[in-house]
């Protein structure tokens, strides 16, 4: 007797019209959907259906989020798995993360953490949202510094040291943000790929919001050691 299919609701977030109408960010959501589905997924597995919003992650409220909660409702009358591209497509606070974890009736995966127990997800959305709270700090701090020198932001293109300064700032905040992370990882004999590679599975991006290299990894670890002999 064959066993009975893993069912799957897929749920897909995109921020902007702009983003929905392009496909740039939907397409990106659903090839890492695919390839979760052929790899790590048990066999054979139905997908039931598969719902979008257009929305910021940053809202949560249900009814800016009409296609989370059809996927929401799908899975818990189906007894399906909620799968996700990214942990940020569910949401950006750790607090709602959480909730859904502590919801009994509901399972959910992330295609691009596909071995991550939930409290390793916890983990995760704990750290990415510290990130975008340094990423907050980084910002307002420039903007400080910017004012201190009785220039508006658009004549900093223009005043090289003004600028040079600000990038000072910005490159050394920007290490800091991800020094409890990577030089705990680098004293335990951990490679720079091995590094840049917990980053992107806990979905930090570099201040340009690319993926982590091993080279940009190096990069922090130097201005780090060049911070503390100053």
């Amino acid at each position: 007797m064959s066993a009975a299919p893993q069912k799957y609701v897929i749920y897909y977030r995109v921020s902007t019209k702009r983003q929905g109408k392009s496909g740039l960010g939907l397409e990106a959501q659903k090839r890492d959907v695919e390839l979760y589905l052929s790899n790590y997924s048990d066999e054979p597995f139905e997908v039931l259906e598969a719902f979008t919003d257009m929305e910021s992650g940053k809202h949560d409220d249900p009814r800016r989020r009409p296609g989370l909660q059809s996927a929401l409702t799908r899975c818990r009358a189906d007894k399906a798995i909620l799968l996700v591209s990214k942990l940020d497509r569910l949401s950006r606070r750790v607090s709602h993360i959480a909730a859904l974890m502590d919801d009994k009736g509901l399972v959910f995966k992330v295609a691009t953490l596909p071995n991550a127990d939930n409290f390793q997800l916890h983990i995760y959305a704990a750290l990415a949202e510290k990130e975008r709270e340094f990423i907050s700090l980084r910002t307002k701090q420039a903007l400080a510094i910017a004012r201190s020198h009785g220039r508006k932001l658009g004549g900093l293109r223009t005043n090289t040291a003004a600028r040079n300064e600000v990038c000072k700032v910005i490159a050394d905040t920007n290490a800091n943000r991800v020094a409890s992370l990577i030089v705990p990882m680098r004293a335990a004999g951990n490679t720079l790929q091995f590094i840049a590679d917990s980053l992107n599975g806990a979905d930090i991006a570099t201040p340009r919001g690319k993926k982590w290299a091993a080279m940009s990894v190096r990069n922090a670890l130097e201005r780090l050691n060049q911070m503390e002999e100053v």
